[in-house]
């Protein structure tokens, strides 16, 4: 591997939840000695049996974009960015590192639906998912051997991924509680903007917007046109200011684990962003130019045969 040409989605395959968990579980290997591998193996196996609708009471994730990709993408940069900071110098224990992880795995599982909700589909629940986020979360932590502290510490930290949730006005149990509130909504917005599918995602995006009457957007053509302002002005705020830019410790983690100076999601982020404006030149106004434009992965075209 060339270090200094590497991209990130060439790491490892992360069309594999399973290649994730053996990244995520050598990164702990970094953090510490002192972990039990047991408990968050089988955690993530049971978000894989939760999302594919093999958990006891509750459908198969159906929300199309906020899916079980999503959820392992957002531990693996959960996982990362508690290494930089390691490499930065903070300590780290087995348990703060499990807790960190579990809440990346369960951030997004209340846009679930259970088996006797047949209505729509989890995109409904939307706006306000996070609390039915954590309530899954407290009633599986409970059952694991977890702490009524860690437990709180955890619901705290899932209510870090709203976006419009203002760090500086949350109350949190404990100092660690709101690092990992940090790292977790950073984790949240790198690993949705530099996925390599995450342009051709975006219709999907929106139609989850549009089920739950999420305003600010009309079409998927508005939404495509207003995500490099929704960049600029929203996602680089949080990340900078509200997250105490905790994400730039991702330079430390590539270079420490690959030998890459470099901060691989900024990069993949910004191939996105550049892509998109050059669409955007081409396209103007024009949803099917934008479609044309957007065929890595088959998304799109599975899109337009559901249309």
């Amino acid at each position: 591997m060339d270090a200094a040409k590497v991209s990130l989605h060439e790491l490892l395959d992360i069309e594999n939840p399973q290649a994730i968990l053996v990244e995520i579980e050598h990164i702990v290997s970094l953090l510490t000695r002192e972990f039990d591998l047991a408990v968050l193996r089988q955690g993530y196996a049971d978000i894989i049996r939760l999302f594919n609708g093999q958990f006891p009471g509750y459908q198969a994730s159906n929300t199309a974009y906020h899916d079980l990709s999503h959820t392992t993408l957002v531990a693996l940069a959960m996982s990362r960015l508690m290494h930089g900071l390691a490499v930065d110098g903070h300590r780290f224990t087995g348990r703060e590192i499990l807790l960190g992880i579990m809440t990346a795995l369960f951030h997004d599982t209340g846009l679930i639906q259970a088996v006797d909700d047949t209505v729509g589909t989890g995109a409904k629940y939307t706006i306000g998912h996070e609390e039915r986020s954590i309530a899954r979360l407290r009633s599986y932590l409970a059952t694991h051997d977890f702490t009524a502290a860690e437990i709180e510490e955890g619901a705290s930290i899932i209510r870090c991924t709203v976006l419009n949730n203002s760090i500086a006005g949350m109350q949190f149990p404990s100092a660690i509680a709101e690092l990992l509130g940090k790292i977790l909504g950073s984790a949240d917005l790198l690993a949705q903007m530099a996925d390599r599918k995450y342009l051709e995602k975006l219709p999907l995006l929106f139609q989850e917007f549009e089920e739950a009457g999420i305003p600010g957007y009309k079409s998927e053509l508005e939404l495509l046109k207003k995500t490099e302002q929704f960049y600029r002005s929203v996602a680089q705020t949080k990340l900078s200011k509200d997250f105490d830019n905790v994400a730039a410790a991702l330079r430390l983690h590539f270079r420490e684990r690959w030998g890459a100076d470099r901060d691989l999601y900024a990069e993949a982020i910004a191939v996105n962003i550049k892509h998109l404006g050059a669409i955007g030149e081409v396209c103007r106004e024009q949803y099917e130019c934008y479609l044309d434009s957007l065929r890595r992965g088959g998304i799109i075209s599975e899109l337009i045969k559901k249309k």
